[in-house]
């Protein structure tokens, strides 16, 4: 009889022991694809992919047991419609590209890049007469690419509700990444961009003064989305999994050069609990803009 009691005894040990170790090295290969496959809206190539994303893939792989497979997109468009056809399984994206693709395709948010600085600010030199939103009517104004959340739709929208019609009271320059060059060399009398704008536009011009005239709310979180064709076991396994690990990840993120400047901030982390919900803002911002989805 004590043999029997000491037997049982070592054998639950045994199992307490291997299910503590699954655990903690969890395994999700038995109920997801692997390797995923995983596109950044933002980055073109699959050398710049591997450079900006090798550490969160590796750290992505110690923590899932999945492989993280890079899949280089040439454009918003194309990610859309890789998703729509269930040719990626992951994407980076902005706000103002998951409300477009989650019009034409089935999509779930995995967890959400969330910045407490990420928002529209716009910018004038310190001497101009432009003190206010409604100061710009008749003067030329850069924005960023078309369908950038901080750097179009949110700047529009602002716009907007500062009693403007975009189209008529004032003449919109979309510069790009040639913004803060428009900007500094007065080529514009404003910029509209993100609120970390002003670290390029003085980087570009030590000497000069700016000043900021208005500034959004906080836009919500960098969604990295999921395709909603993945089976439900691996897409709960999926948050739960990184979720439990989140530190881990959000190092790994930010380890490189390109992640590090656009999302590091002290406050900056991984979060799990936004919903699609929490993106009408971003609707409500395309519709007082005028700007058809």
């Amino acid at each position: 009889m004590h043999n029997s009691l000491l037997a049982l005894a070592l054998t639950t040990a045994a199992t307490l022991a291997t299910t503590t170790t699954a655990y903690a090295n969890d395994d999700l290969s038995g109920i997801c694809p692997s390797p995923l496959r995983m596109a950044d809206t933002g980055i073109e190539g699959m050398g710049p992919l591997a450079e900006a994303f090798g550490p969160f893939a590796d750290a992505f792989e110690e923590t899932t047991g999945l492989e993280l497979k890079m899949f280089s997109l040439s454009n918003r468009t194309a990610a859309g419609t890789a998703l729509q056809y269930d040719d990626v399984d992951l994407v980076f994206a902005g706000p103002s590209e998951f409300v477009l693709f989650d019009r034409e395709s089935d999509i779930e948010i995995l967890f959400a890049i969330e910045r407490p600085h990420y928002g529209s600010s716009f910018y004038v030199p310190a001497e101009s007469d432009i003190e206010s939103l409604e100061d710009l009517a008749g003067h030329r104004v850069a924005l960023k690419d078309v369908g950038s959340t901080s750097g179009h739709i949110f700047p529009s929208q602002m716009l907007v509700d500062a009693g403007l019609d975009i189209n008529r009271d004032l003449e919109i320059i979309m510069a790009g990444d040639a913004r803060i060059a428009a900007l500094v060399n007065g080529d514009v009398d404003a910029m509209g961009g993100g609120n970390r704008d002003i670290d390029e536009i003085q980087a570009m011009d030590p000497g000069g003064e700016y000043r900021v005239i208005a500034t959004s709310d906080v836009l919500p979180g960098d969604p990295v989305i999921m395709r909603g064709s993945l089976d439900e076991a691996c897409k709960t396994a999926l948050r739960d999994t990184l979720s439990d690990n989140a530190d881990t990840l959000w190092s790994a993120l930010i380890a490189t050069e390109r992640n590090e400047g656009k999302f590091l901030n002290r406050d900056s982390s991984l979060g799990f609990d936004r919903t699609n919900e929490d993106y009408d803002v971003v609707r409500q911002a395309y519709e007082a803009a005028g700007i058809p989805l």
